[in-house]
């Protein structure tokens, strides 16, 4: 297993944290030159896509590349949102409500006003369970878990360490957010599913 940043594997009962701050980020123009996408962090195993986090920024109309095979969650962090045409249904991408959606799915997106960036968990559900959900207060992580933390705001802080603006804390095990209401956030978490055994 490979990890573009990866955590040492923590103890029992111990927590691994990394802070990965906005000038970390791995940033790609996209090839249709309608957005970037800055990437924190990814996680592949023999080769193979297992997750990844990111934040775009759309400046106009398009195609979404196709993750055939892999889960997605769009949370639009900024600007008014988009609308995501499939050739079934029409969806709303709108601020900190996080989307979740096929990336097998056919998407042409539309700005609903003007330039937007939004944050995305794509991983695959086969592995993992994923989920993306708006922070506003304290909050405990669970153990069992890799969590991304999302700081929209300065005053955010996890086990104490402060987190910048757009900053995220990558964190491996349980650890507390500290986060003043005020102040948005969000917190993204895969969850490795069980795989069953053989039989015998």
């Amino acid at each position: 297993m490979t990890s573009l940043r990866a955590l040492p594997a923590p103890q029992p009962d111990e927590t691994a944290m990394r802070l990965i701050r906005p000038e970390d980020f791995q940033t790609q123009q996209w090839k249709n030159g309608g957005g970037v996408t800055h990437e924190i962090a990814r996680q592949e195993r023999e080769g193979q896509l297992q997750w990844r986090l990111s934040i775009a920024e759309v400046g106009s109309d398009g195609p979404f590349s196709a993750f055939p095979g892999l889960s997605r969650i769009l949370t639009v962090i900024e600007g008014p949102g988009l609308v995501l045409q499939t050739p079934d249904v029409t969806m709303m991408a709108l601020p900190m409500q996080p989307l979740a959606f096929s990336g097998d799915l056919p998407i042409d997106s539309r700005l609903i006003d003007g330039p937007v960036r939004d944050f995305n968990l794509i991983h695959d559900g086969a592995r993992f369970d994923g989920s993306v959900l708006p922070l506003s207060g304290d909050r405990t992580l669970t153990t069992g878990a890799t969590h991304a933390v999302l700081a929209l705001g300065d005053g955010i802080s996890v086990d104490g360490t402060p987190l910048p603006q757009d900053a995220v804390a990558l964190v491996e095990g349980a650890a507390q957010i500290q986060a003043p209401a005020a102040i948005r956030g969000l917190v993204a978490t895969l969850i490795p599913r069980q795989t069953p055994k053989a039989m015998p």
